[in-house]
């Protein structure tokens, strides 16, 4: 590594670290980018996953894809990431479900193939070069609101980051186990 990225690391209430990367927002060209500035505005919900052709990152990818009409209702997009390139994440969107593959997904999955974002996001596994699970939930204005950072063997919920989402969206104080509909707590 030619230069030290170090310095920059996602931190929750403070501006997202910046990325651009490869994605297959164009399915067959391949040639349109994702950056951040792409979602201001919006919420975006990022989440990073280790492989391509795996176990458990289908089950989250796929989960993520069939509540993705929930997230845009409330107002947020889904981008996927993995350090696999962009030519790796359309094999797998294209191979059918008994090759392991995806199959059609309703967001884009965008290629870290740098590590570089992986990396200021704090998720690199750096003697593996692949991203732990992370996911990260960015405001309109760019701000990191929310992170979670775990390892490897066990999946997300999408439920559980819905329901973050719409907490963070109310602006309120919302408690423990707080539901969208419930009344926010009055200090």
């Amino acid at each position: 590594m030619s230069e030290c990225h170090h310095d920059v690391i996602a931190k929750v209430g403070a501006p997202a670290p910046d990325f651009e990367m490869q994605s297959t927002r164009n399915i067959e060209t391949l040639k349109e980018n994702v950056k951040l500035a792409d979602y201001r505005g919006k919420w975006l919900v990022m989440f990073f996953y280790p492989l391509d052709f795996t176990f458990v990152c289908p089950t989250e990818i796929r989960a993520f894809s069939d509540a993705t009409a929930q997230f845009r209702k409330a107002g947020a997009e889904v981008l996927g990431v993995s350090t696999d390139s962009v030519y790796s994440h359309r094999a797998w969107i294209k191979s059918g479900k008994d090759l392991n593959g995806l199959g059609e997904i309703s967001y884009p999955l965008a290629s870290d193939i740098t590590r570089e974002v992986s990396r200021k996001y704090g998720v690199l596994i750096e003697g593996k070069g692949i991203a732990l699970r992370g996911l990260f939930i960015i405001d309109p204005k760019g701000v990191l609101q929310y992170s979670v950072v775990h390892n490897l063997g066990v999946g997300r919920s999408t439920d559980e980051t819905l329901r973050v989402l719409t907490a963070f969206q109310t602006g309120e104080l919302c408690p423990a186990n707080w539901k969208q509909g419930q009344a926010p707590l009055k200090p």
